[in-house]
């Protein structure tokens, strides 16, 4: 399985980054408009965002490969949790599409959202 990229600093996110855990949960939505919830099974889910700022080009043409190679959402990959070092082994993207700007030498932006799949 395919490994989340790292910076040529040897770090896969840089701060500002962003944690959650998110719990599944069950909405069941009835004729009046009014909704029951449920709290799903299992652990919670873990998703982080990763802001990227002042990158060069080979640092952003291998976070756009890797998304790529991954097809977005489709794919799946490990990833390494920024705050604690934890290995997660099924993540994913959680959008299928990549937001590069690219303002110059060592002026690349992009922003990701991976989250933790249930396996």
């Amino acid at each position: 399985m395919a490994s989340f990229p790292q910076l040529k600093t040897g770090v896969v996110a840089q701060y500002p980054a962003d944690r959650r855990r998110n719990l599944p949960t069950q909405v069941i939505r009835f004729l009046d408009g009014s909704e029951q919830r449920f709290a799903g099974y299992g652990a919670p889910l873990r998703s982080w965002t990763i802001h990227y700022e002042r990158l060069d080009e080979s640092e952003l043409a291998a976070v756009e490969s890797f998304f790529e190679e991954q097809g977005g959402r489709a794919g799946m990959f490990s990833f390494t949790d920024p705050f604690d070092g934890t290995v997660y082994p099924s993540c994913s993207f959680a959008n299928d599409r990549l937001e590069v700007e690219f303002a110059g030498p060592q002026d690349g932006r992009m922003q990701l959202v991976i989250r933790e799949n249930r396996s």
